[in-house]
């Protein structure tokens, strides 16, 4: 890979000067080694010898050591950093002990050996761990994936004769629990289970999964089992605290990383404001995908492999299009050794593109957080991060993929048209020199625990003894469960008594109604799926949807049947939704006085519905045309935070009456885009809405809520660190270069008002003097 200097250097050539704001390097980390363990088996040394591990590092044998030993254990360190050695160290150690005995013993029976059962949120990177755990060619471990792709011949098998099972929450859920009596010999076995990637079960998802982690022990018990739980995690605030309330039981906390890592320069590069006009003719900045299209097609050209990360599945596919496109024109091999990697991909397909990037076949790769988690890449070089991903946990993993195989490497962030990126590519020790953000999630969220207390029930009925497991609102969800006729009161406990399955109920990764199917009007052909809250968004009428490089246009939803008919189309343009939005607050449960001001925290009903949608450029963001919508609206009982002022406190701060809408409606959507500053949420995991005269408050009024049903602990995150939250945001819009708002401050894409009114000076005037009577 060429030095650091020329590599930016090939980074922006074509350019614009003043697109690279910063420059920061990581320097390179030099290992501490540890001694093999005494209780490690001698087969187990022999076979990591045999894979170039001779040495492990110190903070896989700590951690190793304290799992060993009975103690529920995460690990959180970076990047490469060898944590799957960690957990793979005593549980592989306990199968194969527990397989030389029945070796030695033929005709004695498996039931007091040991088994393991492992967990990623991602079947891609279970595929990568059974290729880890294969390559040690240790006769006694049957590692085998058991996941909604097995084939249902190969489902007994696992069952009957697999000792470690690499499985995700969702078939835990739906497969393994319901049938817990078919797996009741591997659950008497059951000694270690490791969670992979921890950090990454955040907000409904992470709330779903920790409860659960508590079904799961408690089938466990049942079958006399009590298994040790190892996560492994991206660094992240209190990572002990966050994994206890995973599994709902202490753990013992590893951070120090002491794995060697090579060099990294992280260049933060933020797009220029172009002539184009966007929405109320301010001026439009050039588009993260276009820019990540351009840089990664400067990367490949000269060979370097590098993959370009994006949160959504549909700029995956347009930075993998462009990308081709671009470097048709330079050399007629290239585009075929770029590619797009995302979820809703059949199996498959996953699998061939895992293999060519594995490979190097695949010089350039364009993928959504799929590729984000733990996947075993080497000889990457350089990372492309379109847009904030979310957390720093989730930026530092994504720029850590590159470099771990020794050698130095490039890392850019691109600034998407967002208040936050505004503020982070021009504040880089907003990412350095800060800890990293909580893991936010909340078992206790009544929508998210009742269904999961009936499937419990439905499992093995619930007794006064299982109610330590769960978190401490239990009993009054459980009355209201009876109370609303889902569950039996009876002296032995509480019964699922209805004919339907009760793991119906729940979903684990979104909110009602069930996956959409996308299917080809033309050929009939399932392209992929998509969640059923995304789909008024992404999935209406006149929608370009986007697989393979392929674009498709949407010809009809059908939310009755669960599908979305899509063609062909070759449109220059991608879509934006809009909705229109009411709030109601139902109550206070948290509120703090700053003399005049007050901030609340409480449950709130949300009413959205979706009202249009945009075309808009690939290039300039222009808006093309508008289009209304007719779909129905929707309501949301969530929680939320929200800040009341009077007038005469704003008026003392510097506004006029006038400027009271737009400067409100302004520091909303900022904050909105600044949350996940301090909360671990995504901009699309939040919404907002505010008014000069509030129904509820009376008096003028911001709100910004969690958008999953019962809250996700961002809002709640929000109220917490409301200070450093107004502060960051105060900062972002004025960081910005626009004259009177953009999207890279305090426009939104998602507004149904058209942006308008926005008052960008009035919305730093309204900050200033939230923060006054703050301090």
């Amino acid at each position: 890979m060429p030095a650091d200097n020329s590599l930016i250097s090939l980074l922006g050539r074509g350019a614009s000067p003043g697109q690279l704001q910063h420059v920061h390097r990581i320097p390179a980390r030099q290992a501490v080694s540890a001694p093999w363990p005494d209780w490690v088996h001698p087969d187990l040394v022999a076979a990591y010898g045999l894979l170039g591990v001779d040495t492990p590092w110190r903070h896989q044998i700590l951690a190793a050591e304290a799992a060993h030993c009975g103690n529920h254990v995460v690990i959180a360190t970076g990047t490469a950093s060898g944590k799957s050695l960690a957990y793979q160290l005593p549980a592989v150690d306990a199968v194969h002990r527990a397989g030389l005995r029945v070796v030695e013993n033929p005709g004695k029976l498996e039931d007091d050996g040991a088994v393991a059962l492992y967990l990623s949120p991602t079947k891609a990177l279970a595929a990568d761990q059974l290729a880890a755990l294969t390559s040690l060619h240790l006769p006694t471990l049957r590692a085998a994936t058991y996941d909604g792709d097995t084939a249902p011949a190969d489902r007994r098998w696992i069952r009957d004769h697999a000792n470690f099972v690499l499985c995700n929450p969702d078939m835990i859920h739906f497969g393994v629990l319901p049938n817990h009596t078919w797996w009741a010999r591997f659950f008497r076995r059951l000694k270690y289970v490791v969670i992979d990637e921890a950090h990454s079960y955040r907000g409904v998802f992470g709330s779903h999964v920790a409860v659960l982690m508590r079904r799961l022990r408690r089938i466990c018990a049942h079958y006399g089992a009590d298994p040790i739980f190892i996560g492994a995690s991206a660094t992240s605030s209190d990572p002990g605290e966050s994994f206890a309330r995973l599994i709902g039981a202490p753990a013992v906390t590893f951070t120090q990383d002491d794995s060697p890592h090579g060099a990294t320069t992280v260049a933060f590069w933020e797009p220029e404001l172009t002539d184009f006009k966007g929405e109320n003719g301010a001026k439009s900045r050039r588009t993260a995908l276009a820019e990540t299209s351009d840089l990664l097609a400067n990367l490949v050209a000269a060979r370097v492999r590098t993959i370009a990360f994006i949160k959504s599945r549909r700029g995956a596919e347009t930075i993998a299009s462009t990308t081709r496109r671009l470097l048709a024109d330079v050399d007629s091999s290239l585009p075929a050794r770029v590619a797009a990697y995302r979820s809703g991909y059949l199996p498959e397909e996953r699998r061939a593109l895992e293999k060519a990037l594995r490979s190097g076949e695949l010089l350039g790769v364009s993928s959504t957080s799929a590729l984000e988690l733990g996947i075993d890449i080497s000889g990457l070089d350089a990372v492309l991060v379109a847009g904030w991903p979310g957390t720093r946990a989730s930026l530092f993993q994504q720029i850590g993929r590159a470099g771990r195989a020794g050698q130095d490497a490039l890392a850019a962030f691109i600034a998407s048209d967002d208040p936050l990126d505004t503020y982070l590519v021009h504040h880089p020790e907003a990412i350095f020199d800060v800890p990293v953000e909580a893991t936010v999630f909340d078992p206790s969220n009544p929508y998210v625990l009742g269904p999961h207390l009936c499937a419990a029930a439905a499992e093995l009925p619930l007794t006064s003894e299982d109610l330590p497991l769960f978190p401490e609102n239990t009993v009054k969800v459980l009355g209201q469960l009876v109370a609303e006729g889902y569950l039996r009161k009876r002296p032995g406990g509480w019964f699922w008594t209805h004919p339907q399955s009760a793991a119906a109920m729940v979903n684990l990764r979104a909110d009602g109604g069930g996956p959409i199917n996308i299917i080809d009007s033309d050929t009939g052909a399932l392209l992929g799926t998509m969640d059923s809250p995304q789909s008024h968004y992404q999935a209406h009428q006149g929608a370009v949807y986007v697989h393979q490089g392929e674009p498709y246009i949407v010809q009809e939803l059908n939310e009755q049947d669960h599908c979305a008919l899509v063609r062909k189309g070759s449109p220059d343009y991608y879509t934006t939704a809009r909705d229109v939005t009411a709030i109601a607050v139902l109550e206070s449960l948290q509120h703090e006085t700053w003399g005049p001001v007050e901030m609340h925290f409480g449950e709130v009903q949300v009413t959205t519905q979706v009202v249009s949608f945009q075309r808009k450029a690939f290039i300039s963001n222009e808006v093309l045309g508008e289009e209304p919508l007719e779909l129905g609206a929707r309501d949301l009982f969530t929680k939320a935070v929200w800040f009341t002022m009077d007038n005469r406190t704003l008026i003392d701060g510097g506004l006029v009456e006038p400027q009271f809408p737009g400067a409100l409606h302004a520091a909303e959507h900022a904050a909105i885009g600044l949350l996940p500053l301090v909360a671990s949420s995504d901009r699309w995991d939040v919404g907002g809405v505010s008014t000069a005269n509030h129904a509820d408050t009376g008096q003028p009024t911001i709100f910004v809520y969690d958008g999953h049903p019962g809250g996700a602990g961002f809002a709640e995150r929000g109220f917490t660190m409301a200070r450093t939250w107004l502060r960051a945001t105060r900062d972002a819009i004025s960081a910005c270069e626009c004259d009177s708002g953009c999207p890279s401050c305090v426009q939104s894409p998602k507004c149904g008002n058209k942006n308008n009114p926005l008052d960008k000076g009035g919305a730093v005037l309204l900050i200033d003097t939230l923060l006054a009577h703050a301090n």
